[in-house]
C-alpha cells in the first residue's frame, strides 16, 4: 500500500476482508490508518458493506449476569469462565520488569532524560500487558459470538460502570474507608471489561436478528427469582443464594438467580432494546469491532443495514 511521505510499504494479511477477499455481499475500502502498538505496527482498514436486513432470530431468551468470580452467568445455569490472561511465567516476568522500572525511575534524576535501558523495560512491560489484553478480547469475541448465535434476546443490567468504579479515597477533610479494597474491586471490574462485552454482544446479536435488552439493576442479586421477594440475609455468601421466605426456600447459585431476575424483568416489559450506540435499533450505519488478531493487521468494519 502507499503511505503518505513514506511510499510503498509491504504488509502481511492476517485476516480476510469481508466483501473483498472472501465471499459475501460486495464491499469497498473507505479508509485505512497506521497504528503503532506494543507488538508492532498495524494497518486498520475501514470497510463499508451493504447487507440485507437479518432474519428474526427464533432462539430462546436468556438473562446474563456479569461478575468478578464468575465473568458471565446465564439464567439457564451456564457459567462462562476463563483462566488468567498471562501464564505463571509471564506474570512473574511482568512483576520483575515492573520492579526493575521502579528502580530505574527512582535512580533517575528528577526531570532528567529517560535512558534507553529504561525505555526497553517500559516496552517489554507494554508487550506483556498487550498480550493479556489480546487474550481477553479474544475470549470475549468467542463467548459473545456463541451467545449471539444461540439466543434471540440477551438481557443484561443497565449498569453505570463509570460510577461503580469511582474512587473511594475521598478528600483530606473526609477520607474514604476501605480504599485498598475498593481499588482492587475497581481493577477487577476493569479487567473483566463489562462494557465491551455488551458492545460486542449488541452488534453481533443485531446482525443475526436478535437483540440485547437492558433492565434496571436494582435488587437483582437480593431478590429471589422464584417468589420475587427480597428478604435480608438471603444472599448469605458471594456465590450462594438461600431464600429466607419460608413459603419458598429456594437455594442455588447467586449469579444464576440474578440472571433469572433480569430475564423476568425483561419478560415483564421492564427492558428496552438497544444497539451499539444506544439508539432505537433502526436500520443504518452500525459500528463493528474486528475479531482479535495476534498478527500485524486488524480491521474496523462498518455495515449498512
Amino acid at each position: 500500500m502507499n503511505l503518505p511521505k513514506i511510499g510503498r510499504v509491504k504488509f502481511r494479511w492476517t485476516k480476510d476482508l469481508p466483501g473483498l477477499t472472501k465471499g459475501g455481499p460486495p464491499g469497498r475500502i473507505t479508509g485505512a490508518r497506521l497504528v503503532k502498538q506494543a507488538h508492532g505496527w498495524t494497518i486498520v482498514f475501514r470497510i463499508e458493506l451493504l447487507v440485507s436486513a437479518p432474519v428474526p432470530h427464533t432462539g430462546p431468551k436468556v438473562g446474563m449476569d456479569r461478575g468478578i468470580t464468575v465473568p458471565l452467568a446465564l439464567s439457564n445455569g451456564e457459567h462462562l469462565r476463563h483462566g488468567p490472561w498471562l501464564t505463571k511465567g509471564e506474570s512473574e516476568r511482568l512483576l520483575r520488569l515492573e520492579r526493575k522500572s521502579a528502580r530505574q525511575r527512582a535512580t533517575r534524576e528528577k526531570g532528567g532524560p529517560v535512558s534507553n535501558r529504561e525505555r526497553r523495560t517500559y516496552a517489554q512491560i507494554a508487550r506483556l500487558r498487550a498480550t493479556a489484553k489480546r487474550r481477553a478480547v479474544d475470549w470475549q469475541h468467542q463467548s459473545t459470538t456463541d451467545l449471539a448465535r444461540r439466543f434471540s434476546a440477551i438481557v443484561v443490567e443497565d449498569l453505570n460502570i463509570t460510577a461503580m468504579m469511582a474512587s473511594a479515597s475521598g478528600t483530606v477533610e473526609e477520607p474514604g474507608v476501605n480504599v485498598a479494597q475498593k481499588r482492587g474491586l475497581n481493577r477487577s471490574i476493569a479487567g473483566q471489561a463489562w462494557g465491551r462485552t455488551v458492545e460486542l454482544l449488541t452488534y453481533k446479536s443485531a446482525e443475526r436478528g436478535g437483540l440485547v435488552a437492558k433492565v434496571r439493576p436494582h435488587g437483582t442479586s437480593q431478590e429471589c427469582h422464584r417468589c420475587h421477594t427480597t428478604t435480608p440475609g438471603s444472599r448469605d455468601t458471594q456465590s450462594r443464594f438461600a431464600c429466607k421466605n419460608l413459603a419458598c426456600g429456594w437455594i442455588g447459585n447467586a449469579d444464576t438467580n440474578a440472571a433469572r431476575n433480569q430475564l423476568h424483568r425483561y419478560n415483564s416489559a421492564a427492558g428496552r432494546a438497544v444497539t451499539g450506540r444506544g439508539d432505537s435499533g433502526m436500520p443504518g450505519f452500525v459500528k463493528r469491532q474486528a475479531s482479535c488478531s495476534t498478527a500485524s493487521s486488524a480491521f474496523a468494519l462498518r455495515a449498512a443495514a
